[in-house]
Formats: structure tokens, sequence, C-alpha cells
């Protein structure tokens, strides 16, 4: 597929964030980059490519990588401007890098960590990730996103999405104020509010990224494909609180909308 010349995201595209609570960006980064990245992280684990007999483990987990192949990627022009469209401009910090970086193989194995979930953006100090806290303005966190790094398919383990579900996350959210919930009560039925939603699976092709609105419940899941999956799931961190002087950005009008807010 030829690489886009267009910088941004469309109209469609920003409303089809609001309304399902992601878009997908392809060519966001060079297949170039996306190398570079997985030779480094191959190089990390201590395996290879060349000797999958090596691949014993369902899922290895790489932490945040901030060398110039990773800044680089996480900095393109193009997911400048889609920062700027969904956020609002001068309202997110440049990411100095990606990270984690699940790296899920082929296996008969469960991944053990294939749950429905929400990522979480404050109070990580405590050391029990279950008190990790999200709040209705999604304080700590602008976005969500999922950097592929490899060409990821339908049997690739590809994140699964619940279209829609952050609207259902926004009003479960509301009532704790800006405290917020921790994941133990976001998580304590299930996320049974959003078992109707369509499902939607991240896959594309090396420099593919998804941009997610912060309350998005997805899940991991198996790999029954044949190559490892490189992907990146890292947050775009905000500058500060939502400002109710400024224009509402994309992330916020969906939470208006979901809660009939006027912040």
């Amino acid at each position: 597929m030829p690489r886009s010349n267009r910088v941004g995201l469309t109209s469609g595209q920003v409303q089809s964030f609001i309304d399902d609570g992601f878009v997908k960006i392809e060519n966001a980064f060079s297949p170039d980059l996306a190398k570079q990245g997985r030779d480094e992280l191959w190089a990390d684990i201590g395996l290879s490519p060349d000797e999958p007999r090596n691949w014993t483990q369902p899922v290895v987990r790489v932490g945040f990588k901030s060398s110039p192949p990773f800044i680089e990627a996480a900095n393109t022009p193009q997911l400048h401007k889609a920062y700027d469209q969904l956020v609002g401009e001068g309202r997110w910090l440049a990411p100095k890098g990606v990270g984690t970086f699940p790296i899920r193989f082929p296996s008969p194995e469960s991944p053990g960590d294939d749950g429905w979930h929400v990522d979480v953006s404050f109070g990580t100090d405590n050391p029990d990730f279950m008190e990790w806290r999200a709040n209705v303005k999604s304080s700590g966190r602008a976005l969500l996103m999922l950097f592929l790094f490899s060409d990821v398919g339908p049997n690739d383990a590809p994140t699964k999405i619940r279209k829609g579900s952050h609207a259902s996350i926004a009003r479960e959210l509301l009532p704790f104020g800006d405290a917020g919930a921790t994941l133990r009560q976001l998580s304590a039925n299930g996320y049974a509010s959003t078992e109707g939603c369509d499902v939607a699976l991240a896959t594309g092709a090396a420099g593919t990224v998804y941009l997610c609105h912060p309350f998005i419940v997805h899940a991991a899941q198996p790999h029954r494909g044949e190559q490892p999956r490189f992907m990146a799931q890292p947050p775009l961190l905000p500058k500060g609180e939502f400002d109710p002087a400024l224009p509402p950005s994309p992330v916020q009008i969906a939470i208006r909308q979901a809660c009939r807010l006027t912040f």
C-alpha cells in the first residue's frame, strides 16, 4: 500500500473516534522504524526470529523503550497532528519513547493476561495494582495507544477492542468524581455493561497505530498464528487537567456525550 501524503485525521475519523472510541492510522510510522524496533526487542529478550524452537513462552514483556527508533515512531508529523486533533493542540506531552511491549508468541498455552479491562491512569504508586485508579476526567492519561511493530493479522493475537465501550465506562466513573474508581471497582462486574459491544481487532501492517479513548475496554488473546507479534501499548500523557475554558477535545466530547456533562 502506498504511503499517504495526507497528515492528520479526516472529520469522519474524528467522529468515529468519538462514537467508537478508537481510530486506526495506517503508515503512522515507517516499516524501517518498525524493523529497527523489532531488532532491538529481539536483542532485549535474547531470542531470534530464526530460532522458533526457543519461543517457549506465550508472552514476554519488555518495558519502556526510549532509544531513537521508538522516539521517532511515536513522534511522526502524522501522529502529532492526530494528537492535536483528538486531545487538543498543546494539551499533550510528546512521547519520550513507547512501551510496554507484551511480545506474544505462537503457543497453545493461555497467556494468562487475556481478560477484558480498562487501563487506569493514576494512583500507580500503590503496590496493589488493583487499587490504581481512573476518573471521569481521565486524569493522567490523554489516550491509550497501540503501536504495531510487526504485521498483525487475525490469528496473530490482535488486541480485541469493544467498540463504544468508552461511553459505558465514562458513565460508570461519573459517580466517583475526581477521586475516581479503582481497577478493582471497575472490574467487579466483569465490564458487564459493555458485553453487547461489537468487537474490533487491532490488526494491520507494521507501522499501524491505533489511537484509543482512555476508557476503551480491550483484551489480549492467545496467539494462533506463526510469527511473533510486537506491539507497544503506551499512554499519551496530558499536560494537565482538562481546562473548561478551552474548547472541548474529541476525548472530552465523547465523555460529555456519554454523561451529559458540561465540563
